[in-house]
């Protein structure tokens, strides 16, 4: 009798790997950064693209895979059975795979689970209805929403059509933006990449981002061209001292030194900061790094700070998938507290008459109009600068009416979309 193993169905590995990070975004509530490379170490290299790449579209189509689903199940699932269907039912109407090497890969994934074994029928069963109603009844559902706590509570800040409309630019995905050291309009050129309005450089099919031309150099580096803004807004100018609190990955604090500004640049994260060193070592440019917590942060005042605050980071959804499924909003409280306690503290740090920047990657009010509303309520004498605003490409349409500057993943969306991002200048008395 032979003792040799039955090889895995094609596509099996990969598949698996993107099961166990689905499980561990739906079921464990950790986001897909916490969890790299984890189940892809050992992946060949084109395995393991296609398990990150199939993990995060499958998230970012969730939604239309459990309307799909809905009428092929009586009761819900054993979550990591619910998982495996998701991933076919993405698969074969989506991407348009062969449904018969979707559909065996997924029924192995689940006999190879002990205690779920029994199930493999159920998911032959389930994909192979789905691979009948195929990619027709798939394309009349609706653009996937967002989950019920999370779209609640946009829907309550800016209304039903605005979120439809985020929501059409997350389920597109985000192209990649850069950010170049030098002339914007000749890397664009040079990269055949198109300028945007406000100087950044977008590439539709880029690739391996460290193939491309200039990387080594350091020409350029990857920034959305949402979180290139409030560093344009700051403007700093040569020889100024500027403070980037909470600077990791460092794209701001780079920006500012090109600029020719002394920067300093803080974070609480030794392990994120030394990406900033190596990003600053690449591009040749150069800012004090400092570790520590901006709450406890002594120094000589400042001309200007940016302060990139902790936040929900909701407006990088696009870009991020995950984080709808890995959040659920709980810890939300308390991110506004801190942002209220940075604002607080980064004025502490200012000369008098300097300027900063708050800004956070978020779609949320809490986390941009209000906490400027409520900074100058804690803080007589802080005004908002608007005027600050008035930068290269900056459509007025983007300033709220408190004079922060509110723009959203459905803005440019024949350029395709940004980032989610708030900003607003205060100025501190003279």
């Amino acid at each position: 009798m032979s003792t040799e193993r039955k090889a895995p169905p094609q596509g099996f590995l990969p598949r698996k790997a993107a099961i166990t990070l689905l499980d561990a975004v739906t079921d464990e509530h950790r986001l897909m950064a916490e969890l790299l490379p984890g189940p892809l170490g050992k992946l060949a290299p084109d395995e393991r693209a296609r398990a990150q790449r199939l993990t995060l579209e499958c998230l970012r189509y969730m939604d239309r895979c459990d309307r799909m689903l809905g009428p092929f199940l009586r009761n819900r699932p054993d979550p990591h059975v619910l998982n495996v269907l998701r991933l076919g039912t993405y698969e074969i109407c989506q991407e348009g795979a062969a449904a018969h090497g979707v559909v065996n890969s997924c029924v192995e994934i689940v006999r190879g689970h002990k205690q779920l074994s029994h199930l493999g029928g159920l998911v032959n069963a389930v994909l192979r209805r789905v691979s009948e109603a195929g990619p027709e009844a798939w394309e009349k559902l609706p653009v996937p929403r967002m989950p019920k706590w999370l779209r609640k509570v946009l829907v309550g800040d800016f209304g039903k059509k605005i979120v439809e409309a985020f929501e059409i630019s997350h389920t597109a995905g985000a192209p990649l933006d850069l950010t170049a050291k030098g002339d914007p309009a000749a890397l664009a050129q040079a990269l055949g990449g198109i300028l945007l309005p406000t100087g950044s450089v977008r590439l539709a099919n880029a690739g391996q981002v460290s193939n491309l031309p200039g990387y080594e150099a350091g020409d350029w580096w990857v920034q959305d061209a949402a979180a290139a803004i409030p560093a344009r807004v700051l403007n700093a100018q040569p020889g100024e001292r500027v403070l980037d609190l909470c600077a990791a990955p460092g794209g701001k604090a780079m920006q500012m030194a090109a600029a020719g500004a002394h920067v300093t640049a803080l974070d609480i994260s030794g392990k994120r900061l030394a990406r900033v060193a190596e990003n600053l070592a690449r591009t040749g440019l150069s800012a004090e790094i400092v570790e520590g917590d901006a709450l406890e942060y002594q120094a000589e005042p400042f001309d200007a700070i940016l302060l990139d605050a902790p936040c929900t980071a909701t407006g990088t959804i696009r870009r991020h998938p995950d984080l709808p499924y890995a959040k659920d909003g709980s810890d939300f409280p308390a991110l506004f507290v801190l942002q209220e306690e940075l604002i607080d503290r980064a004025l502490g740090l200012l000369k008098p008459g300097g300027r900063l920047i708050f800004c956070t990657c978020s779609l949320l009010i809490d986390e941009g109009e209000e906490q400027i509303k409520d900074a100058l309520e804690r803080n007589p004498g802080i005004t908002v600068d608007a005027t600050a605003l008035n930068v290269p490409g900056i459509d007025p349409v983007w300033i709220s009416p408190e004079g922060g500057l509110r723009m959203r993943p459905d803005y440019w969306p024949d350029l395709g979309g940004m980032d989610g991002f708030f900003v607003a200048v205060l100025r501190k008395p003279v």
